[in-house]
């Protein structure tokens, strides 16, 4: 069965991952959700009588939902019966689908990997084509898109309270990780029961670093399977692509970032094979990839990728 969530005052929350929000709609372990999200606020629109498609409730919900806290729109939380913190929820990224004719990006003072050398703010708005999977720059280039959500994340633990979309933690949230489009899966530790899942912050397309503050910010249609795993012990997001294993680290500091990714990687191939820690180590020197995932969130971002096929799984 394929449940729907659709953004609106009532299913979206402005900035803010909390416990205590009620579900928009609770499913049992293995279902498929359609959700729908906006991106933006009033300040990202185009131009009145620009013939762009803006979703009427992204006005809504600006009418009537304002911002609680420094950061995105999410649609949710979505709650799975069964899942209570120990159990990891398993997203599996079936499809993401645009849904507008635009983007936009901003350069804003203070902000950014350079945040003291453009000190002029500007906001782009770049349409998209939707039949292309384009997105047309200012100057005449024709930008290949590769959608996928930067923001997945379920509710982080009750005694956190309320907290800001924008640094990524141990329960998910502001990954901005380019490589989770649709076929991969992320996997999260839960933090609190029904694990309420919620995603937004839509991505046209972004590179790694994200360094100018925001990809191409857009409306996107996600589905995806929940499932709710007793079987794994992951203590940190994780995440497979049909090719990849994928280790994730967030820090304020970079070096500690690319440490956590690593050491979550040895771990990793530990536990599928008969590999020591330091055979897992050297295969990590030879053949993991370590990547800076953004560079913006506060808690900056390194992902450490290692092909599957090098470490398949024990048998028995």
């Amino acid at each position: 069965m394929t449940h729907l969530v659709k953004a609106s005052p009532e299913t979206c929350a402005w900035g803010y991952f909390d416990a205590t929000l009620e579900p928009a709609l609770e499913i049992q372990s293995g279902e498929t959700v359609t959700i729908e999200t906006v991106s933006g606020g009033p300040d990202h629109l185009p131009a009145e009588g620009s013939g762009m498609y803006i979703p009427p409730e992204l006005l809504d919900i600006h009418a009537h939902s304002p911002r609680q806290e420094p950061g995105h729109i999410l649609t949710g939380p979505v709650a799975v019966k069964g899942a209570r913190p120990g159990h990891v929820l398993e997203v599996q990224i079936l499809d993401v689908k645009l849904r507008q004719d635009w983007g936009w990006n901003i350069i804003r003072p203070l902000a950014g990997t350079l945040p003291d050398d453009f000190q002029t703010g500007r906001t782009e708005i770049i349409p998209l084509d939707l039949d292309a999977m384009t997105g047309r720059m200012s100057w005449g280039l024709e930008l290949p898109l590769k959608p996928f959500f930067g923001v997945m994340g379920v509710a982080p633990p009750p005694n956190w309270g309320r907290i800001s979309t924008i640094q990524p933690r141990v329960h998910g949230g502001n990954l901005d990780n380019k490589e989770l489009v649709a076929g991969s899966t992320l996997f999260l530790p839960v933090q609190a029961e029904g694990a309420l899942f919620s995603c937004g912050d839509g991505h046209g397309v972004q590179g790694d670093g994200e360094v100018c503050v925001t990809a191409i910010e857009t409306a996107l249609e996600g589905s995806f399977r929940l499932t709710v795993r007793e079987d794994l012990t992951f203590t940190y997001p994780r995440a497979e692509t049909p090719t990849h294993l994928i280790t994730m680290g967030m820090h304020e500091d970079l070096d500690r970032c690319a440490e956590m990714a690593l050491r979550d990687m040895i771990a990793w191939i530990t536990d599928r094979t008969a590999l020591s820690r330091e055979d897992a180590y050297m295969l990590c020197s030879l053949a993991g990839d370590l990547r800076i995932t953004q560079t913006v969130n506060g808690n900056k971002g390194v992902h450490m990728m290692m092909e599957t096929a090098l470490v398949p799984e024990k048998q028995g």
